[in-house]
Protein backbone atom coordinates (compact mmCIF):
# COMPACT_ATOMS: atom_id res chain seq x y z
CA UNK A 1 0.00 0.00 0.00
CA UNK A 2 1.74 3.20 -1.17
CA UNK A 3 1.89 6.26 1.05
CA UNK A 4 -0.15 9.12 -0.31
CA UNK A 5 1.34 12.62 -0.31
CA UNK A 6 0.32 14.68 2.67
CA UNK A 7 -0.48 11.62 4.81
CA UNK A 8 1.89 10.14 7.28
CA UNK A 9 1.91 6.59 8.45
CA UNK A 10 0.56 6.06 11.92
CA UNK A 11 3.33 5.20 14.32
CA UNK A 12 3.08 1.85 15.94
CA UNK A 13 2.32 2.14 19.59
CA UNK A 14 5.27 0.94 21.61
CA UNK A 15 4.35 -2.25 23.38
CA UNK A 16 4.67 -2.32 27.11
CA UNK A 17 7.26 -4.69 28.50
CA UNK A 18 5.76 -7.54 30.45
CA UNK A 19 8.02 -6.68 33.39
CA UNK A 20 8.72 -3.05 34.20
CA UNK A 21 12.38 -3.07 35.19
CA UNK A 22 12.21 0.13 37.27
CA UNK A 23 9.24 -1.08 39.32
CA UNK A 24 10.84 -4.51 39.67
CA UNK A 25 14.07 -2.90 40.94
CA UNK A 26 12.15 -0.69 43.40
CA UNK A 27 10.24 -3.73 44.73
CA UNK A 28 13.49 -5.69 45.16
CA UNK A 29 15.12 -2.78 47.00
CA UNK A 30 12.09 -2.50 49.34
CA UNK A 31 12.21 -6.26 49.92
CA UNK A 32 15.95 -6.16 50.72
CA UNK A 33 15.30 -3.35 53.21
CA UNK A 34 12.51 -5.42 54.84
CA UNK A 35 14.84 -8.43 55.07
CA UNK A 36 17.54 -6.29 56.67
CA UNK A 37 15.10 -4.83 59.20
CA UNK A 38 13.84 -8.33 60.06
CA UNK A 39 17.44 -9.54 60.48
CA UNK A 40 18.30 -6.66 62.82
CA UNK A 41 15.18 -7.36 64.90
CA UNK A 42 15.90 -11.13 64.97
CA UNK A 43 12.67 -11.87 63.13
CA UNK A 44 12.09 -14.35 60.32
CA UNK A 45 12.57 -13.23 56.74
CA UNK A 46 9.49 -11.56 55.31
CA UNK A 47 7.53 -13.26 52.56
CA UNK A 48 8.54 -12.27 49.04
CA UNK A 49 5.97 -9.71 47.80
CA UNK A 50 3.36 -10.86 45.30
CA UNK A 51 4.62 -8.40 42.67
CA UNK A 52 8.13 -9.89 42.71
CA UNK A 53 6.66 -13.40 42.47
CA UNK A 54 4.53 -12.32 39.51
CA UNK A 55 7.63 -10.90 37.82
CA UNK A 56 9.46 -14.22 38.29
CA UNK A 57 6.47 -16.06 36.82
CA UNK A 58 6.18 -13.70 33.84
CA UNK A 59 9.90 -13.94 33.06
CA UNK A 60 9.84 -17.74 33.28
CA UNK A 61 6.69 -18.07 31.17
CA UNK A 62 7.96 -15.77 28.44
CA UNK A 63 11.38 -17.42 28.39
CA UNK A 64 9.72 -20.82 27.98
CA UNK A 65 8.32 -19.65 24.62
CA UNK A 66 11.77 -19.00 23.17
CA UNK A 67 12.50 -21.34 20.26
CA UNK A 68 15.13 -23.32 22.17
CA UNK A 69 12.69 -24.15 25.01
CA UNK A 70 9.26 -24.28 23.36
CA UNK A 71 8.81 -27.97 22.45
CA UNK A 72 9.70 -29.73 25.67
CA UNK A 73 7.05 -31.87 27.36
CA UNK A 74 8.34 -30.87 30.79
CA UNK A 75 7.93 -27.12 30.29
CA UNK A 76 6.00 -26.72 33.56
CA UNK A 77 8.88 -28.34 35.44
CA UNK A 78 11.31 -25.96 33.75
CA UNK A 79 9.21 -22.96 34.79
CA UNK A 80 8.92 -24.26 38.35
CA UNK A 81 12.68 -24.81 38.58
CA UNK A 82 13.30 -21.29 37.28
CA UNK A 83 10.99 -19.69 39.84
CA UNK A 84 12.43 -21.84 42.61
CA UNK A 85 15.96 -20.72 41.72
CA UNK A 86 14.87 -17.06 41.66
CA UNK A 87 13.45 -17.40 45.16
CA UNK A 88 16.57 -19.26 46.28
CA UNK A 89 18.96 -16.59 44.95
CA UNK A 90 16.91 -13.42 45.46
CA UNK A 91 19.28 -12.37 48.26
CA UNK A 92 22.24 -12.45 45.85
CA UNK A 93 20.88 -9.62 43.70
CA UNK A 94 22.76 -6.45 44.60
CA UNK A 95 21.17 -3.22 43.32
CA UNK A 96 24.43 -1.38 43.95
CA UNK A 97 26.20 -3.54 41.35
CA UNK A 98 23.38 -3.83 38.80
CA UNK A 99 20.26 -1.79 38.14
CA UNK A 100 18.84 -4.52 35.87
CA UNK A 101 17.05 -7.21 37.89
CA UNK A 102 15.22 -8.41 34.78
CA UNK A 103 18.49 -9.53 33.17
CA UNK A 104 19.78 -11.06 36.41
CA UNK A 105 16.70 -13.20 37.01
CA UNK A 106 16.33 -14.06 33.32
CA UNK A 107 19.82 -15.58 33.44
CA UNK A 108 18.95 -17.53 36.59
CA UNK A 109 15.83 -18.92 34.91
CA UNK A 110 17.69 -19.65 31.65
CA UNK A 111 20.27 -21.77 33.44
CA UNK A 112 17.54 -23.48 35.49
CA UNK A 113 15.89 -24.45 32.19
CA UNK A 114 19.17 -25.86 30.87
CA UNK A 115 19.71 -27.87 34.07
CA UNK A 116 16.19 -29.32 33.85
CA UNK A 117 16.75 -30.32 30.21
CA UNK A 118 19.99 -32.06 31.17
CA UNK A 119 18.24 -33.84 34.07
CA UNK A 120 15.44 -35.04 31.78
CA UNK A 121 17.96 -36.25 29.18
CA UNK A 122 19.77 -38.27 31.85
CA UNK A 123 16.46 -39.77 32.96
CA UNK A 124 15.64 -40.71 29.36
CA UNK A 125 19.04 -42.37 28.99
CA UNK A 126 18.44 -44.33 32.19
CA UNK A 127 15.03 -45.47 30.92
CA UNK A 128 16.56 -46.52 27.61
CA UNK A 129 19.30 -48.50 29.39
CA UNK A 130 16.72 -50.25 31.56
CA UNK A 131 14.69 -51.20 28.50
CA UNK A 132 17.88 -52.28 26.73
CA UNK A 133 18.96 -54.51 29.63
CA UNK A 134 15.53 -56.02 30.14
CA UNK A 135 14.97 -56.32 26.41
CA UNK A 136 12.19 -54.63 24.56
CA UNK A 137 10.56 -58.03 24.00
CA UNK A 138 9.35 -57.89 27.61
CA UNK A 139 7.75 -54.51 26.97
CA UNK A 140 6.19 -55.41 23.60
CA UNK A 141 5.01 -58.79 22.37
CA UNK A 142 5.81 -59.97 18.84
CA UNK A 143 2.47 -58.88 17.37
CA UNK A 144 2.83 -55.32 18.69
CA UNK A 145 -0.10 -56.07 20.99
CA UNK A 146 -0.45 -54.27 24.29
CA UNK A 147 -3.39 -55.36 26.41
CA UNK A 148 -4.87 -57.08 23.36
CA UNK A 149 -5.03 -53.87 21.27
CA UNK A 150 -2.89 -52.88 18.32
CA UNK A 151 -1.49 -49.35 18.64
CA UNK A 152 0.47 -47.71 15.83
CA UNK A 153 2.30 -45.28 18.12
CA UNK A 154 3.82 -48.18 20.01
CA UNK A 155 5.43 -49.33 16.76
CA UNK A 156 7.33 -46.06 16.58
CA UNK A 157 8.37 -46.45 20.24
CA UNK A 158 9.50 -50.01 19.56
CA UNK A 159 11.49 -48.84 16.52
CA UNK A 160 13.12 -46.08 18.56
CA UNK A 161 14.08 -48.53 21.29
CA UNK A 162 15.36 -50.99 18.71
CA UNK A 163 17.47 -48.30 17.01
CA UNK A 164 18.91 -47.31 20.42
CA UNK A 165 19.87 -50.94 21.00
CA UNK A 166 21.84 -50.97 17.75
CA UNK A 167 23.79 -47.78 18.62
Amino acid sequence: MPIQPGKTMARRKRSEHYVNNKEFLAALIRYREDVEIARLQDKTKPVIPRYIGECFLKIANHLSFKPNFVNYMFKEDMISDGIENCVQYIHNFNPEKSRNPFAYFTQIIHYAFLRRIQREKRQLEIKNKIIEKSGYQEVFDDNNQIDGSNYAEYNSIKDAVHSKLRN
